[in-house]
């Protein structure tokens, strides 16, 4: 069996020469995607999306792994989405981006991810205050979308990437 530490490095190796053969990491397809011109970006998430989704469920029921939820912040979750755009926004990358991009030569993601890594700080700083103030908010507990909506998710998988698939599709055809 391969050791958890070597298989980490190799799948993340593997993620970032994809992530840099899908032009992912060049500043114009981030601007692109910012500006729903260019989809390539949304293409890469989505297939990744419908990939990690259908295998994490063949691999519960062939009960190879268990699934680990977490609990659903609606409030927080919000806010850090929010976090997390403006950030893309103002820098052009994401975080996975922008450490490729810093691999690739790009100095200007150096000002992102210390920006994250400050963004990180200050979260474990004010985390007391947030799990106070702000994780009650909207706490739904340990849901899965298709239990929140009432449908099995061996139905729900299915539909979501067929879904997901003819959206990929949409955006072939429209050459995005």
């Amino acid at each position: 069996m391969i050791p958890p530490l070597v298989a980490g490095l190799v799948t993340g190796i593997l993620f970032g020469v994809l992530l840099q053969r899908a032009e992912v990491l060049r500043y114009d397809r981030q601007l692109g995607a910012l500006r729903l011109v260019d989809m390539t970006i949304f293409k890469f998430m989505l297939s990744a999306v419908i990939v990690g989704m259908v295998g994490l469920h063949v691999a519960f029921a062939l009960g190879w792994a268990a699934p680990h939820l977490k609990a659903t912040h609606l409030l927080a979750n919000l806010l850090g989405g929010l976090v997390f755009g403006a950030g893309w926004a103002l820098l052009g990358y994401c975080p996975g981006t922008s450490l490729g991009a810093l691999g690739e030569g790009r100095w200007d993601a150096a000002f992102g991810i210390a920006g994250g890594i400050a963004g990180a700080t200050l979260y474990a700083l004010a985390y007391p205050w947030v799990k106070d103030h702000l994780l009650p908010v909207g706490a739904l507990g340990k849901v899965t979308l298709p239990a929140l909506i009432g449908v099995p998710s061996w139905i729900a998988v299915p539909l979501a990437a067929i879904g997901f698939g003819a959206l990929l599709a949409w955006f072939e055809r429209r050459g995005l």
